[in-house]
């Protein structure tokens, strides 16, 4: 993590991938307002079979065999394990406060990453913390956060930055450990331990796992393929080669996709700060990339 230039650019295949993870994660808010199915429910199945789609694939690798790769499991294991409790904390967040107040401090995921990233001694210039402070600041625009300051937000407050501190968590691990073994691996691990994780959840709430009418089944399949497969799984593959401080500065972009869907899907009127927010980012993610023209090693 040291040696890695974190405010590099994505290049070749991983540009198209993370456009289309933008797209799918983007799809998410949407497509969860829509349906009716218990959120702690959507999360397991949700999970279940991203996880279980993978593991032919994962089988087929049979990365298992050597000390690093049994440690690479373990760590897929803990990054599931965090990535369900960061859909806990992220869904419960809007139970307690706004959706759009929720959705922007869960977006503190990046800062997160950044703060690690520099504590472990990687190299990221102070403009660089500019450009995320910019940029989150432009996310609260384009959500429209309200200045409700009663104690039950106030709570859900809290839970949403545990949100983004929990997908900080799960992002890192998931560079970590694909330098041991393959994506594949790494996502039928970490989601099939995420829906196990989930599960008591379910069952102490006593929310249902089946009985929907077949419309809600239908939004569970394209939450699956969009905010699932086409999402978190086409993340994780850039995540081999672009740092996480960058891929988690893309969720940002989360924010305004959802909006346009939202806008076009379900009839919703975008927030009035939705184009200047959107520059807004623009103009924090382009600081955070640009570089001083002096060679990385001299600046540690």
């Amino acid at each position: 993590m040291k040696d890695q230039d974190h405010t590099k650019l994505p290049s070749g295949r991983d540009v198209p991938l993370l456009l289309l993870g933008i797209i799918g994660i983007g799809a998410s808010g949407p497509i969860i307002a829509k349906s009716l199915m218990p959120v702690p429910t959507m999360i397991f199945w949700r999970n279940l079979i991203g996880g279980l789609f993978m593991t032919p694939f994962a089988l087929k690798r049979k990365e298992w065999r050597t000390l690093n790769q049994r440690k690479a499991i373990l760590w897929s294991a803990l990054g599931g394990v965090f990535l369900a409790f960061h859909f806990i904390c992220f869904f419960w967040a809007m139970k307690y406060t706004s959706v759009a107040t929720g959705t922007a401090l869960t977006a503190t995921q990046p800062i997160f990453v950044a703060l690690f990233i520099k504590f472990k001694g990687g190299h990221i210039p102070k403009k660089s913390f500019i450009g995320i402070f910019i940029a989150f600041i432009s996310v609260i625009v384009i959500t429209g956060v309200d200045l409700n300051l009663s104690v039950r937000s106030f709570q859900g407050d809290l839970l949403a930055v545990a949100g983004g501190a929990l997908a900080a968590a799960y992002v890192l691990i998931s560079s970590k450990v694909q330098k041991e073994i393959a994506t594949s691996t790494f996502m039928a691990v970490c989601y099939l331990t995420c829906s196990l994780t989930v599960l008591p959840i379910v069952f102490l709430g006593n929310y249902s796992l089946t009985g929907f009418s077949i419309s809600e089944w239908i939004l569970l399949a394209a939450l699956i393929l969009t905010a699932q497969l086409l999402g978190h799984s086409l993340f994780n593959l850039s995540l081999k080669r672009v740092s996480p401080a960058i891929v988690s500065l893309i969720v940002f972009f989360e924010v305004p996709v959802s909006a346009v869907i939202a806008y076009i899907w379900l009839g919703q009127q975008p927030p009035a700060g939705t184009i200047p927010g959107i520059i807004g980012l623009l103009f924090g993610c382009t600081l955070f990339v640009l570089r001083s023209s002096q060679p990385i090693s001299n600046q540690r």
